[in-house]
């Protein structure tokens, strides 16, 4: 009875070789996905170690550190250096690595969120400061468009007043009262209304009459 149970969950000697070289292989191929966290290595990592123990594979502290040092992507190899020359693979648990990972992850994703918040902050004060610099340029291009117009309705104005004066002069340089009629050498008639071309012209008619 024992035997059959054990075959039935755990399948023959065969089943069992098998299962254990596809999961070698899956240990010697073992790496970090893309998008994952140090939670999520350890949970895979330690299911397939188990796996692994179950099926008689013996491991040693040291190995199993060193392939989940080997696993990590490039952004970790700093850490992977620092923990290689300060800690003693020999010793430290693999539960413990993995606790030391976690750290440094929390502490990578504060730095990333700080320097996230900082370039939100600098984007948003470099808009404010490029709307500030058009506002003042549109102002500038305002006060240029009002002086140039403030001058041209002056100059127009300049310009009228001095029409109005010319015209004004002329008007009074040819005002009678302003002339002397070189007929008589008198003042405020033009030549039609000289009394003296008039009595003349009344003279020999007079003299007709008589």
């Amino acid at each position: 009875m024992w035997d059959t149970l054990e075959v039935t969950h755990e399948g023959t000697n065969d089943v069992k070789r098998g299962i254990k070289h596809d999961l070698i292989q899956e240990y010697e191929m073992f790496r970090m996905q893309k998008g994952e966290t140090i939670a999520d290595v350890q949970k895979r990592f330690t299911h397939m170690v188990n796996h692994l123990i179950n099926l008689g594979k013996i491991f040693e502290r040291e190995e199993l550190n060193i392939k989940i040092l080997k696993c990590l992507g490039r952004s970790w190899q700093p850490k992977v250096t620092t923990i290689s020359e300060s800690k003693d693979l020999t010793t430290l648990t693999t539960t413990s690595l993995f606790g030391k990972l976690r750290e440094h992850e929390m502490e990578m994703n504060r730095l990333n969120d700080q320097e996230h918040v900082r370039s939100i902050s600098l984007k948003v004060v470099g808009h404010r400061d490029a709307q500030e610099s058009s506002e003042d340029s549109n102002g500038e291009t305002l006060n240029l468009l009002t002086r140039k117009f403030s001058k041209f309705l002056k100059k127009n104005n300049n310009k009228n007043q001095s029409s109005n004066r010319y015209n004004n002069k002329k008007l009074n340089d040819f005002n009678a009262n302003n002339y002397t009629y070189f007929g008589c050498g008198k003042q405020g008639h033009i030549k039609a209304d000289c009394p003296n071309i008039k009595s003349k012209e009344r003279g020999p008619n007079k003299k007709f009459d008589k």
